[in-house]
Formats: structure tokens, C-alpha cells, sequence
């Protein structure tokens, strides 16, 4: 089988550093996870009209009104088959800041539909994403984020990106560090920068043979709309 994200790339996989070409070529069918665990090196967040927004964000673990330096983190890659059949890879990241933990869940689907990878956000999949992939110039990964949706029962809209943001991200392997890096952006046309960091780690992978995928990595709800 073929991870979403090669059929995603097509032949512009082979563009991908080695690493990261591992790092998102594993599927349901693999036997592997991906576990990722290091530093947040800055994390961050917009001006301070900012923060009732991403304050809500933190009811379905999506984003956060945090700010910090050197914040351990971990980041779980799983690949299975959802309740719909699709095949699924878990992005399961939690921030280890002092006195708490923060988490930003989200699920990734390659919607047949959309000829896209759909992002579906937080705890419910009440947010879904397009989201624009290609292989970067240092041969990591570059995401960038579209169209909204957001479903819950049986209402389903555009969400108005008056009140989103776009996400601009890269993953890439540091060759001369012998480690993975990755910055995330994101922001608003009217508001500005949202929230964003950059950070580096390691990243071991497990045989997932005769495992379960674990309940905490997995949405509450599956939402069948792409």
C-alpha cells in the first residue's frame, strides 16, 4: 500500500530527504508508528486580541494561549484504517510546559473526493482542512493550509477565515545535527500572526504489531465529510 502522503506527492516523493521520506511513507499496513520527542525551541502567539481565540482553541485540544522557550514536547505519528475505512495517520502533539500540559490533536485522511490530504482538527473532527503539500527545497515537507469546513451533526459550512488561520509549515531532516526540525506559522489576513513555533527532535519507531492504536491518539468522533 501507499502512505497518503506519496499519493499525495506523486513522483515529487522522491524529492523528499531520505528521512522525511520515511518519516511519512508508512501506512495501516507497515507495522511501524512514528514517535517524535524533543524541544520546542519558541513557542508563541499573537497580540493579545489574540488570545480569546486561541483559548477556545484548547476546548478540542487544537491550539493553545501559550508562550515558552525550550518546552519538551512529543509528537505521535499512528497509521490505521477509521471507522469509514480510510486509511488515517494520527498527529498527536503534546507541549510539556511548567505546571501543565497542553495538546494539539489532529488526523490526517487523503480525500479521493478533493485529490487533497483533509485535515481533520482536534478532539471531534469538527474542523476540516485542506491542506497543499510539496516537497521543500531542503527537502522537507511543506504544508500549507486551504479551504475550511466545519461539520457538526447535520450542519456542515465554509468556515469564514475571518475567524481561522493559515497554516504554514515545514518538517525537514538537519543532516549536520542528525536530527528532525520543524517550524509552524500561522496567522490571520486582518489579525496578524496567530500562533506558531519552531523546534527539533528525534524520532523512534515502534512495531505496532499485535498493538492497538492508543485511545488517547484517536478522535473522540469521525466525521465522514471531507
Amino acid at each position: 500500500m501507499t502512505s497518503i502522503y506519496q499519493k499525495v506527492l506523486g513522483e515529487s516523493f522522491a524529492k523528499l530527504h531520505p528521512k522525511i521520506q520515511q518519516r511519512f511513507g508508512f501506512d495501516s499496513t507497515s507495522g511501524v508508528a512514528s514517535i517524535g520527542r524533543g524541544t520546542m525551541e519558541h513557542v508563541w502567539h499573537g497580540r493579545w486580541y489574540t488570545l480569546p481565540f486561541l483559548a477556545i482553541g484548547t476546548w478540542r485540544n487544537i491550539m493553545f494561549p501559550q508562550r515558552g522557550r525550550e518546552v519538551p514536547f512529543t509528537i505521535e505519528n499512528y497509521a490505521y484504517r477509521d471507522s469509514f475505512g480510510r486509511e488515517t495517520v494520527t498527529w498527536a502533539r503534546t507541549y510539556h510546559f511548567p505546571h501543565k500540559e497542553k495538546r494539539f490533536d489532529a488526523t490526517m485522511i487523503y480525500s479521493e473526493q478533493r485529490g487533497k490530504i483533509i485535515d481533520y482538527l482536534g478532539t471531534h473532527q469538527h474542523l476540516a482542512v485542506e491542506i497543499d503539500m510539496s516537497a521543500a527545497d531542503n527537502g522537507g515537507m511543506r504544508l500549507k493550509s486551504g479551504a475550511q469546513y466545519f461539520y457538526e451533526g447535520k450542519v456542515g459550512f465554509r468556515f469564514p477565515m475571518l475567524f481561522s488561520g493559515v497554516a504554514d509549515v515545514c518538517e525537514w531532516y538537519d543532516d549536520e545535527a542528525g536530527k528532525y526540525r520543524i517550524d509552524v506559522r500561522v496567522s490571520n489576513k486582518v489579525f496578524g500572526p496567530l500562533f506558531g513555533y519552531r523546534g527539533v527532535f528525534d524520532v523512534e519507531y515502534i512495531a505496532m504489531e499485535g498493538r492497538e492504536v492508543p485511545r488517547h491518539v484517536k478522535p473522540v468522533r469521525e466525521e465522514h465529510r471531507e
